[in-house]
Formats: structure tokens, C-alpha cells, sequence
């Protein structure tokens, strides 16, 4: 079989395939072109981004002042609680039937008020009983007084004995012994009966009754016997107000006893619980003999008046002690006293507005300041606010800000 290829159809096919090989060469470079381009252009932009100049943030804006200056007394501070002054157990000291109670528990009650009473009829008996013993014994006294004044008229007329005198005159004296032995009889016996009657031996505000109308109850006038606890009562102007004092405080608190005179020595300013601030006053008037040397502190006692009734014994208040007089003093705010391990510091601006850290030594807060014993001047520019912007030498904006002391501050008096 011949087969014939038609040459045209050849020679007009391979054109067509040269032509298609050469507009793919051309797409390629095209495509690599826009790559080059892209790779061009991301360089470009990086290469201005590296050398623009970076911002540079603006220093914090922090508020400064000069510490606050005001003349400040030296005080120590305690805690104490208070106590009353008196303090009674109400105990019968004769025995019987508990007949009446004339309080409500809690009441105050004044001095003489009538609290118990106890039956008092068996010693009515007894006191009837030695009141018929003293006028038997008074009747036989007047007879013997007669008796031994017609002795001694028969001894003078010479119709009686010496003998005779003497016997009325021993007859007499027992007859005024008798007499004497049944007047204690009697007082002895209206002791007993005026005990049944229990009173308030001062003004104070008396506890729950222990034993309630009708009980058996016993007593003894020496306390040397059971007695029946009844209730027990305090007074409550003044109050004693206890607290105890360090050693290292008392002995500052004695040299400064040594410099002073007057008042300002006992004076002691406290709050109590539940107070916004020290608005009471009391004395001092008692420091222990010796340290205690278990704990290290000698006890100490403030008498505090109290004719609001308000302060009850048990409770608890601040104690302020004035050491010295009032002395020029530096302040700032607490919050701008960071601690730095065992150290306070401070941050002080220059006159370049560089921050600087400042090592000061403070003391207790004062009208809700912190006093700056040492490590500041009058002129010093402290850092009061935007404290934790701050950094050792940094650059800062400072701006003018305000101290200001607070006359009402309920943690006055924290040591630092």
C-alpha cells in the first residue's frame, strides 16, 4: 500500500508551532520582569525605612514640689485597752432567801441605789431578841447601882462593912459588863439586818444578775466563808486606759521626760475604735517599777474622762504620746517614698530634669504625710506624682503639683 503525506499541510503546521514557542519566551520574560521589579521595589522601600530618623518618645510628665514644711511635735504611738478605775463583785455577807432585784442587768446605777435584798426577818428576830438582852442587862445595872450607893451610906453611918461596899461595887461592874456585851449583841445583830439590803458602792453600770429571785444564798461579813457571787459592777468615768511601752521608747520617752515641764510631760491623746481621729485627751499618771523581762516593755496606765459614758472596759484605742515640743519638720507624700530593701528613697529632679534617687530616713505619717527625718532639703524638687514613670537618671517634664496635710487622718501615729 502507498501512503502519501500531503508536504503543504507539513510545511504550513511547522510555522504555526515556531510561532507559539516564541510568545511563550516572550510571556517568561515578562513574568520575570514584574518578579525583578517587585524585588526592586521592596528593597527600595525598605532601604528608605532603615534610614528615616526614629521618633523619640517624650520624657513622662511628672508632678514635682518642694516638701511641705510645718513645725511637728515628736510622739510615740501605743495600743491599749481600757479598764475601769473600780471594779466591784456584788457578794451577800449574810446567808439567806434572795427576796428582790431592783436593776435590769446592764443598767447604770448610782451610788446607794438598793440592787438586792435578802429576807430579812430572821434577822429581825435576832435583833429583837439582843434589844430585850440590853434592857434586862441596863435594869440590872440601875439595881445594882442602888444597891452599891445604900452600901456605901450604911459604910459612911457606920452601920455597913467595907466588905459589903466592895461586893456591890464588883456586883455593879458586872451588871455594866452585861450592859456593854448586849449593846454589841444589838449592834452586831442590825449589821446583820442591814446587810440583808445590798446598795451600789458607786456609780457604774452593773452586769447580768447571777442568782435570781428566790435562791438560797450565802454569805460571810470577813469573806472568810463561801459567799454568793450576785453581780458584778463597774464604774465608767473615768477609765483607766493600759498600754504597754518598748523598751527603746521608754528610754526616749525618759530623756525626753527630762527636757519638758508641765502638761505637755502626761498629756496622751487617743482613738478609740471605731474613731476617725485622735479627739480625745487623757494624763498619764502611772508607769511601772520595772520592765517586764519576758516581753521586753514596762506596763503604763492614762486615766481618760468619760462623761459621755461612750468608752467601756475591754475596748481598744490608739494611744499618741508627745515626746517634744513642735519643731520645723519635712513632709511629703507617702506614696512618693519607695523602699529600696531596708531603705526609703525619694526621687529629687535637678535642674537639668534628670530624676535622681534619694536616700532619706522617715518617720510616722502626720495629716496623711510622711515625715522625712533626714535626706531632703527645704529646696529639694521631690517627685509627688507619676512616681512610677520614673527612672534612676532619666529625663523627666515636670509639672508644679500641691502638698497638702490633712487635719483629719485616722492613721495618724502608724510607725513607718
Amino acid at each position: 500500500m502507498n501512503i502519501q503525506i500531503d508536504q503543504s499541510e507539513t510545511r504550513s503546521a511547522a510555522p504555526e508551532r515556531s510561532a507559539n514557542a516564541g510568545a511563550v519566551r516572550w510571556v517568561g520574560k515578562g513574568v520575570a520582569a514584574v518578579v525583578v521589579i517587585a524585588v526592586a521595589a521592596t528593597a527600595f522601600r525598605l532601604h528608605s525605612s532603615s534610614s528615616a530618623p526614629v521618633a523619640v518618645p517624650s520624657p513622662p510628665s511628672v508632678a514635682v514640689s518642694a516638701p511641705l514644711q510645718r513645725d511637728i511635735e515628736g510622739r510615740l504611738a501605743f495600743f491599749g485597752q481600757f479598764s475601769a478605775v473600780n471594779r466591784v463583785e456584788l457578794r451577800a455577807q449574810v446567808g439567806g432567801t434572795l427576796t428582790q432585784i431592783n436593776f435590769r442587768d446592764g443598767d447604770i446605777v448610782h451610788k446607794g441605789d438598793l440592787l438586792f435584798e435578802i429576807d430579812p426577818e430572821p434577822y429581825q428576830i435576832k435583833l429583837s431578841e439582843a434589844t430585850a438582852e440590853l434592857e434586862s442587862a441596863n435594869a440590872r445595872l440601875a439595881l445594882a447601882t442602888r444597891q452599891l450607893a445604900r452600901a456605901q451610906e450604911l459604910q459612911r453611918s457606920e452601920a455597913g462593912t467595907v466588905e459589903n461596899v466592895d461586893q456591890k461595887v464588883a456586883e455593879q461592874r458586872a451588871a455594866q459588863a452585861a450592859v456593854d456585851n448586849a449593846n454589841a449583841l444589838v449592834r452586831d445583830a442590825r449589821f446583820d439586818l442591814d446587810r440583808c439590803k445590798i446598795t451600789a458602792p458607786f456609780t457604774g453600770r452593773i452586769g447580768t444578775h447571777q442568782v435570781s429571785t428566790g435562791n438560797l444564798v450565802s454569805g460571810s461579813r470577813a469573806g472568810s466563808g463561801p459567799t454568793t457571787l450576785l453581780a458584778t459592777i463597774v464604774s465608767l468615768d473615768p477609765v483607766h486606759l493600759d498600754f504597754d511601752i518598748s523598751e527603746n521608747d521608754y528610754a526616749a520617752f525618759q530623756r525626753s521626760r527630762g527636757t519638758q515641764r508641765g502638761p505637755l510631760a502626761d498629756t496622751v491623746n487617743i482613738s478609740p475604735t471605731g474613731d476617725s481621729g485622735f479627739t480625745r485627751t487623757g494624763t498619764l499618771n502611772f508607769i511601772d517599777n520595772a520592765l517586764d523581762r519576758s516581753s521586753g516593755t514596762i506596763h503604763a496606765r492614762a486615766t481618760i474622762p468619760n462623761s459621755d459614758l461612750s468608752l467601756t472596759p475591754g475596748g481598744f484605742a490608739r494611744v499618741r504620746l508627745a515626746t517634744t515640743a513642735p519643731q520645723p519638720t519635712l513632709l511629703v507624700p507617702d506614696a512618693a517614698v519607695l523602699e529600696d530593701q531596708t531603705d526609703h528613697m525619694v526621687y529629687v529632679v535637678g535642674d537639668d530634669n534628670v530624676a535622681t534617687p534619694r536616700k532619706v530616713e522617715t518617720g510616722d505619717l502626720r495629716g496623711g504625710l510622711r515625715i522625712i527625718r533626714s535626706g531632703l532639703k527645704p529646696t529639694d524638687r521631690v517627685v509627688i506624682d507619676g512616681i512610677a514613670a520614673v527612672h534612676p537618671g532619666a529625663k523627666i517634664s515636670p509639672q508644679a503639683g500641691t502638698i497638702r496635710f490633712s487635719t483629719e487622718q485616722g492613721n495618724e501615729g502608724a510607725a513607718s
